[in-house]
Parts: structure tokens; C-alpha cells; sequence
């Protein structure tokens, strides 16, 4: 019963990807993924049910289905974070999918009947193929499963470089896909069926809630139509210290040769990033604009008159921080500064986090902790600061 609500949903979610308009490529990827799934459910319920029994000529069409699960994994995530390169090849993915068809053939010379009897008997005369079978798919799955989190990484790198407000934009909910169809490949070595299968209709109901529920799986990511960027590398944020506290001495070298390595064929010398960073400080002071909580990279290199690339390097090099840190660390210290002001008390904690530039309340408690090592609330009570 189980597996059939599963094949339910899985075709049902697939009816909706396919009536969307504008479909993403991201989003014919997942369809693909979900029609294989709803297909391998179909083949595990006939086989619960003995239904396989009318159609046995179709027997062993499943067995290497898992194979194709990491690399659409892959593809999925390297199409929602625009990060895929030589579609061309794409192809090659599934090599070890098509050699796995190629290693059960002789299942399929079999006589309809003696398929029968080897599914009856748990594989008898195949046992050995199975667990080849069986260790393929659970590297496949692992490796691919990692290839997509280091991907995902990256792409919280590179919007980190670009924007100030990244929770519509991060793909937080991919983490948890991953981490999902990493679980369904652990669950096969309990070696049962039940188990592997529960876990394929947890994972395709996750599907659904977060499909229904998040911006990110059944839309496109319009935010990031800048194709080919520089990704800058993740340079730590320097924290702020803690109230009545000395500031930790930070290994500024270790940075700094980073930042040089990656930029070694700028043309930007350090005297020029040095005034661009001065007239960058200058124009936040002036007109504030980190309060907008759109604000990009874009959106200031333009105001600044220079290229958005030279202005990533120049945030990197000179302040030691991503874009995205740069911002929030200007929110943060405006917060503070607000806070204390006597007229106003009167307002909510989270009024003047949203008039500092956060747009929400949980974007502004991690960002003030990340920055300052102390929730909003310790803080004020150490500045004896009460809000409404």
C-alpha cells in the first residue's frame, strides 16, 4: 500500500512539473528523476503484489535504475545553481547506468519463466552480479551525493559575492535533499526492501512538501541570470568583538595570500582598490544604501562607477569579507547605533532590524551573532538597552 500512495504522489507531482509554464531546465531534470522513480515504485509494487506475473518479459528492467539517481542528483543541483558547464557531456553520466544494462543481459536471455523463478528464488544464479550491482550503486550514490554538496557549496560562495539578501536565492532546502537521498542509499544495507522502498516514498513526499511549500524547486532562479562570474573565494568574515572585550589578533597573511592568489591576473593594483574602497565606505556613510535589503553587487558598482567584479576584489582584499558579509556587518553596526538612541525605545527589536536593511528576523539573529558572538537580546541587555 505503501509503495502504491508513492507511485501516486510521484506521478501526481510529475503531472504538475510537466503543466508548469516556462519550465527551467532544472525543472525537466526533476521530471525525468520523478518519472524513473515512479517507474521503479510501479516495478516494486507488481513485484509485492505478484502482478509481475502477467508481464515477466519486463522483469530486470529495474535493477540498475539506481545508478541514474546520483547523477540526475547532480545535474539537478548544477542546474538550480546555473553552475552547469558543456551540457554536451552530460551524457556521460550514465555510462555506468548503460554498463549495468550491459552486465545483466544475461538475465534477460532468460525465458520469461526462468526470470520468474530467479525473482522467486532472491536471485539465485545471479547473487554474485547482484552485489556488484549493489556496491555500484551505493558508491554512485555517495560520490554524487558528495559532487552535489561541494557544488551546492559553491554556489552559496558565489551569491555570498553578489548579493546582500540570499535567503530566497541559497537553495538551504537542497542540503536536506541531499542529505534525504543520502539516507535512501544507507538504508540499502539493511539489505531490506521495505525499508530501501519506505524511504524512496518519504523522500518523494519531501519532494512534494518542499515543491509546494519552497520557491525554489518548481520555479526559476531569475535572481541569478549573471552567467559566468568570477567566484571570489569564501574569505572569512572578522568578528566583531565582544562588548568590554579586546579584538582576537586574526591571521590577516593567511588571507591576504589567498586573496592575491585568486586575483593575480587582475589589473586592479592595490592603490586603486584602496580608493575605490574609500569612496565605497564614503558613499555607505552618505546615502546608507545597505539598507535596502535587495542591494547587489551590481546595483553598487554602478552607483560607484566601477565594475562589479573589480568592486568584489576590492571587498575582498581590502575589508576581508564577501559582499554579503560586507553588507550585513554595515546592518549590524547601524543596528547598534539605533538601538541606543532614546527615541528609539519605543520601537520593536525586529522594527529596527528591518529599518537597518534585514529582511527578516531570522536573516538579522544569524547575521548578529555571526558578526558579534551574542544573540540581539544579550547584546542590548549588556548595553542596558530595553526595546519594546
Amino acid at each position: 500500500m505503501l509503495s502504491l500512495i508513492g507511485l501516486a504522489i510521484t506521478f501526481f507531482l510529475a503531472v504538475i512539473l510537466w503543466g508548469k509554464r516556462h519550465k527551467t531546465s532544472a525543472d525537466y531534470v526533476l521530471l525525468i528523476w520523478l518519472l524513473l522513480i515512479g517507474v521503479h515504485l510501479g516495478f516494486y509494487y507488481s513485484v509485492r503484489s505478484g502482478k509481475y506475473l502477467q508481464f515477466p518479459y519486463l522483469l530486470g528492467v529495474e535493477i540498475p535504475l539506481p545508478l541514474a539517481y546520483g547523477p540526475l542528483l547532480y545535474l539537478y543541483t548544477s542546474e538550480l545553481t546555473r553552475l552547469t558547464h558543456r551540457r554536451r557531456y552530460r551524457v556521460l553520466h550514465f555510462v555506468p547506468l548503460m554498463l549495468a544494462y550491459v552486465y545483466v543481459i544475461p538475465f534477460y536471455m532468460l525465458t520469461p519463466e526462468r526470470k520468474v523463478w530467479v525473482y522467486q528464488h532472491e536471485g539465485e544464479g545471479f547473487r554474485e552480479r547482484q552485489w556488484v550491482l549493489l556496491c555500484a550503486i551505493v558508491l554512485s550514490g555517495v560520490s554524487y551525493a558528495l559532487l552535489s554538496w561541494f557544488r551546492l557549496q559553491r554556489h552559496r560562495k558565489r551569491i555570498d559575492a553578489r548579493f546582500s539578501n540570499t535567503e530566497k536565492i541559497n537553495l538551504a532546502w537542497l542540503r536536506y535533499l541531499i542529505a534525504g537521498i543520502s539516507v535512501i542509499w544507507l538504508t540499502i544495507f539493511l539489505d531490506s526492501e521495505d525499508y530501501i522502498f519506505g524511504a524512496v516514498v518519504a523522500f518523494v513526499c519531501f519532494i512534494g512538501y518542499f515543491g509546494i511549500r519552497q520557491t525554489g524547486i518548481f520555479t526559476d532562479q531569475s535572481r541569478l541570470a549573471l552567467e559566468q562570474e568570477i567566484l571570489v573565494p569564501d574569505i572569512a568574515a572578522v568578528p566583531l568583538a565582544e562588548p568590554g572585550e579586546p579584538v582576537a589578533e586574526v591571521d590577516h597573511a593567511a588571507q591576504e595570500a589567498a586573496v592575491k592568489s585568486k586575483y593575480a591576473r587582475s589589473g586592479l593594483s592595490r592603490d586603486v582598490a584602496l580608493r575605490i574602497y574609500e569612496n565605497l565606505e564614503d558613499l555607505m556613510a552618505r546615502e546608507r544604501l545597505f539598507t535596502d535589503p535587495e542591494l547587489t553587487l551590481v546595483q553598487l558598482s554602478e552607483k560607484l562607477g566601477t565594475n562589479a567584479n573589480h568592486l568584489s576584489q576590492v571587498i575582498n582584499m581590502v575589508g576581508n569579507k564577501s559582499f554579503y558579509d560586507y553588507v550585513n556587518a554595515l546592518r549590524i553596526a547601524e543596528f547598534t547605533r539605533i538601538a541606543a538612541l532614546p527615541e528609539n525605545q519605543k520601537y520593536t527589536l525586529l522594527h529596527l532590524a528591518l529599518e537597518c536593511g534585514f529582511n527578516s528576523k531570522t536573516s538579522f539573529n544569524r547575521n548578529f551573532r555571526k558578526h558579534t558572538g551574542l544573540s540581539p537580546s544579550e547584546f542590548l541587555a549588556r548595553q542596558d538597552v530595553h526595546l519594546q
